[in-house]
């Protein structure tokens, strides 16, 4: 396998990790910021509070998006699997 091969390879690994996990981290961003923002207006400083929200949140945005992110992953191995096929 060539450099130029294998910088495709991990070029399409990274693409492929940023469209399976970056919607999840944008979200939980989010999520703790606009907590973040209640807790400071209110003068709430509970630190579990936080933590509850963001979890059922962040589990029915993984619910919601498992299909795409399971063809952005199924989609990658394919594409890796033909560069094996073809030998490189």
């Amino acid at each position: 396998m060539t450099g130029p091969a294998i910088i495709d390879v991990a070029r399409d690994g990274i693409f492929t990790f940023l469209k399976v996990g970056g919607p999840l981290m944008v979200l939980a961003l989010l999520v703790g910021l606009v907590i973040s923002l209640l807790q400071a207006l209110t003068q709430l400083q509970e630190q579990t509070l936080v933590f509850v929200p963001k979890m059922l949140i962040l589990l029915a945005a993984l619910l919601f998006m498992l299909p795409f992110m399971g063809d952005a992953m199924a989609g990658y191995m394919t594409r890796i699997a033909e560069r094996i096929i073809a030998g490189g």
